[in-house]
């Protein structure tokens, strides 16, 4: 599956899915639908009811907390393999540079919308990214002498991005280390 298709996945997913909350297994019953080879990796099997005290998820969390579990153990029996661990950016790294992998992240909208801000001018000047909102990234390239991830958001118009390994880490991991 090309990266453009990937991304025009993206956007019909809401209406694949008939929700416009659109969880990480979701994207794997997607691919599998479409009989993409894929690894998932996950910290939480099931969806987190953490997420409830973030603004954005208040509405829709009690309705997904149901449907997504479902979800989570109906996998296996559906030939999705999830892995319960954490992947590190080296991990990711080694992936990208393989030629043979592209990733799917889950970030924190609020981080990554200000990543930029931390690489190119202050550290702390960025705003308020104190909440949380998931948001998925495709991350198609990574520089090795800059250390940066060449990624495609599907909520944006721009062709190239790239940000720091180290903005990507803090943007994939920021709701477990508030």
């Amino acid at each position: 599956m090309r990266l453009a298709s990937i991304i025009a996945a993206f956007r019909a997913l809401a209406d694949l899915c008939c929700t416009s909350s659109i969880w990480t297994v979701d994207l794997a019953y997607l691919l599998q639908k479409y009989s993409v080879s894929f690894s998932f990796y996950t910290v939480t099997l099931g969806a987190n009811p953490n997420y409830s005290v973030e603004t954005f998820y208040k509405e829709q969390l009690p309705t997904d907390l149901v449907r997504v579990d479902m979800l989570f153990q109906k996998a296996r029996g559906e030939g999705i393999s999830i892995q319960c661990r954490s992947i590190n950016e080296r991990e990711i790294s080694l992936f990208i540079l393989s030629g043979k992998y592209i990733a799917i992240a889950l970030v924190n909208q609020y981080k990554l919308s200000h990543s930029w801000l931390e690489d190119a001018i202050l550290p702390g000047l960025n705003g308020d990214t104190s909440g949380y909102a998931g948001h998925y990234i495709v991350i198609c390239g990574y520089d090795a002498s800059t250390d940066e991830f060449e990624i495609r958001d599907p909520a944006t118009s721009r062709k190239h991005e790239r940000m720091s390994s180290r903005c990507l880490e803090e943007a994939r991991k920021s709701f477990w280390h508030r």
